[in-house]
């Protein structure tokens, strides 16, 4: 029987810049292309990657994204009934009257020095709650009793890396602004970031907090599917909440389409987020070496196995600077011949031209070519590594 539905979860598929021709030219996507102009298309408003991940999972509640991704770091103890916040280390710089974090990935910071900045925060903040460390880029705060969730809400951090933040700061609640200066002035002259700077290396001076939320106590089922294949420990944990399987995200989609367990109601999740760091930090080689291999490896094997009636449905969503955009492919598509190929660019470029005229089919949701929040990459002391 043929997989009942494939859905690609492909954060920033489309470049944040359709007149930048140094990621767009020449770039060929046939597979993409053609999925794109034969499939029928939807749009929402711009969401966070997490968010619209979250909804696909079925899970209403987004504000329990940190107990989740702590549920993804195989630490059972997510499912305690406390309330958990993402607590995420950055870099935090001003560029032209601008404030502008980078991630962990883009600041060289290793797990020894994330273990020790969490264990410090530990000791010097136990008024807020328990610190602690999964992975140099991810850490976590397990609220103290009486701390409210709603106190602590702000976007995740894949949602202001490489963006202006100073206008989040400025209108963060109370609670949220409070810990977040007080890590900040921590931090100032900690040790690590003291040993940091004269290394050459940027300091940690602030933990990005987000996704604060506990468990439900009856974890809602993950919206149908019955495996869900991702690096990220945050689908890994919706996954688990949702009783679907977690598995790490194979090469390609071969290992997706032939799993066991296929039948006529079988539905797969597999998130490909390849493309957000480059286009969050405007590296447009790398988005679209990213790119070229993500045709090659999902999008090739998809569309030939929908026309090879292996798979009945490809589902693929693509929050994006510009809307949260969604493809619906059926094997039956494909033979619409009359609709040509539109390359990413082009697509790119025509939901831009529907914002300025303020009209079209994607008017309502699309953005303007350069999204909100954006500025030049952040400088490093040495190239990010991909």
């Amino acid at each position: 029987m043929p997989l009942a539905c494939l859905t690609l979860l492909v954060p920033e598929l489309l470049w944040p810049e359709p007149e930048d021709r140094e990621a767009w030219d020449g770039l060929a996507c046939p597979a993409l292309a053609t999925l794109l102009a034969r499939g029928r298309s939807g749009h929402a408003p711009r969401q966070a990657f997490e968010t619209v991940l979250a909804a696909l999972c079925g899970h209403g509640e987004t504000g329990a994204l940190a107990a989740c991704r702590r549920l993804g770091e195989n630490d059972r103890a997510a499912a305690d009934g406390a309330v958990w916040l993402c607590c995420d280390p950055v870099h935090l710089r001003f560029h032209q009257d601008s404030l502008i974090p980078a991630d962990a990935s883009r600041i060289e910071l290793g797990g020894d020095d994330a273990d020790a900045l969490a264990a410090a925060l530990d000791a010097e903040l136990s008024a807020w709650g328990r610190f602690s460390s999964a992975a140099p880029g991810r850490g976590y705060l397990r609220l103290a009793a009486g701390r409210k969730p709603d106190d602590f809400g702000a976007p995740p951090l894949s949602a202001v890396a490489g963006r202006r933040v100073e206008h989040l700061l400025a209108d963060a609640s109370g609670d949220w602004r409070a810990l977040f200066n007080e890590i900040q002035m921590f931090l100032h002259d900690h040790p690590v970031n003291c040993r940091r700077e004269a290394a050459g290396q940027l300091p940690v001076n602030a933990f990005w907090l987000w996704g604060a939320g506990a468990l439900p106590a009856r974890p809602e089922a993950t919206a149908g599917f019955d495996g869900v294949w991702s690096g990220d420990p945050l689908a890994r944990g919706l996954a688990r909440a949702g009783g679907a399987a977690a598995h790490a995200l194979p090469d390609g989609a071969a290992e997706v389409l032939g799993a066991p367990g296929q039948g006529s109601g079988a539905s797969r999740l597999a998130v490909l987020d390849a493309l957000l760091a480059p286009a969050q930090y405007e590296h447009g080689a790398d988005w679209r070496a990213a790119l070229l291999e993500l045709e090659a490896r999902w999008f090739a094997p998809a569309r030939a196995a929908l026309a090879a009636g292996r798979l009945a449905r490809l589902e693929i969503v693509a929050p994006t600077a510009y809307a949260t955009l969604r493809w619906s492919i059926g094997r039956g598509d494909l033979v619409k011949i009359w609709r040509r190929p539109r390359a990413p660019a082009q697509i790119a470029g025509a939901l831009v031209q529907a914002t300025h005229a303020g009209q079209g089919e994607h008017a309502p949701a699309a953005q303007a070519a350069r999204p909100p929040g954006r500025n030049d990459p952040i400088e490093h002391p040495h190239p990010p590594q991909r």
